[in-house]
């Protein structure tokens, strides 16, 4: 009986000895504070794997871009130095226009037409995202984007010369068809950047708005719903396939999960964080129908040229989309 006892007890932890073996931490940089939906979201999606797996995958979120900054994340997940990570979809434009279809201004303008255009690019997106290694496992929009200003805008002209943040070659462009002078600034960077004089005005969502307390450096918000960027969350695929048939489960169904709730959460964020602008004392308003006209010209310019760079998938994707 002892004997037995003893093998029994041996076999238990050697039991417990494998299991911890095969545990897996993963490290997720992200870009944005632990108060952003977008990072409470992934939390969630992090608690929702490990309980899947009984704590077999354990994914830690590194937030703020305290472990790789925002435009280092894809790359630190593509070579292999973090298996996951969340990054703006949009800052790949410059690797193919395709990245940058949910930022075409005036394209998509709410949330329905938001999720058929990520139903219409998904394809393309994964398929070029796949041949560097990295598979997509979810996305979700920020709320449509919108105008800070130091000055009240009644015209695109008031935009002339002004020092205007751009955080994608989108924002950038669009700088630069209304006269203003775009400026790079990532996120945590904007408190900073206005009340050292670099910016003056930018196009960010009501999230982004809230979070950096723009009523601190800005007194004008216009909502112009220009377009619904999206984050996107992607794996390096050899990490993924080290994974077993249960986990590499348990990591999609979570991921699914995390691209329903993400797009809800999105939707109720943007009437939650106007009311915060303006109980801080900014004054919201739309654009007046002369700010309105003048930025979709500048939408209607932006949308050729996407298209003419896209090409055939851009072509397809527009295809998809107006079905």
């Amino acid at each position: 009986m002892t004997y037995l006892r003893i093998l029994v007890a041996g076999m238990a932890i050697a039991g417990l000895t494998s299991a911890a073996a095969s545990a897996a931490t993963w490290d997720m940089p992200t870009p944005y504070p632990d108060n952003n939906f977008h990072t409470i979201n992934i939390a969630q999606f992090a608690e929702d794997v490990k309980a899947a797996t009984g704590g077999a995958l354990e994914i830690k979120v590194h937030s703020a871009g305290s472990l790789f900054k925002h435009p280092e994340i894809k790359n630190a997940v593509r070579g292999g130095q973090v298996p996951i990570g969340e990054f703006l979809l949009s800052r790949l434009s410059n690797e193919n226009a395709v990245f940058q279809v949910d930022s075409v201004p005036f394209l998509a303008t709410d949330y329905g037409a938001a999720k058929k255009l990520w139903a219409a690019s998904r394809p393309q997106v994964e398929k070029l995202l796949d041949a560097q290694g990295l598979q997509v496992l979810f996305s979700v929009p920020w709320p449509p984007q919108g105008v800070y200003s130091k000055k009240p805008l009644s015209s695109v002209d008031d935009l002339k010369g002004v020092k205007f943040r751009a955080y994608n070659t989108a924002t950038e462009r669009l700088a630069q068809l209304a006269g203003a002078v775009p400026t790079q600034v990532e996120v945590p960077d904007i408190p900073q950047a206005f009340a050292t004089g670099r910016v003056d005005a930018m196009i960010t969502s009501p999230s982004t708005g809230a979070n950096t307390k723009a009523w601190d450096f800005v007194s004008h918000f216009y909502h112009t719903q220009a377009w619904l960027p999206k984050n996107i969350v992607v794996v390096n695929k050899r990490a993924f396939r080290k994974l077993d048939a249960a986990t590499q489960k348990a990591v999609m169904d979570a991921a699914a999960k995390a691209e329903e709730r993400g797009w809800a959460s999105s939707m109720a964020e943007t009437n939650a964080k106007i009311d915060v602008l303006k109980s801080n004392g900014m004054k919201v308003a739309d654009p007046n129908a002369t700010l309105k006209s003048g930025l979709e010209k500048i939408g209607a310019t932006m949308s050729k040229e996407w298209a003419d760079k896209a090409g055939a998938d851009g072509a397809a994707i527009l295809k998809a989309f107006k079905m």
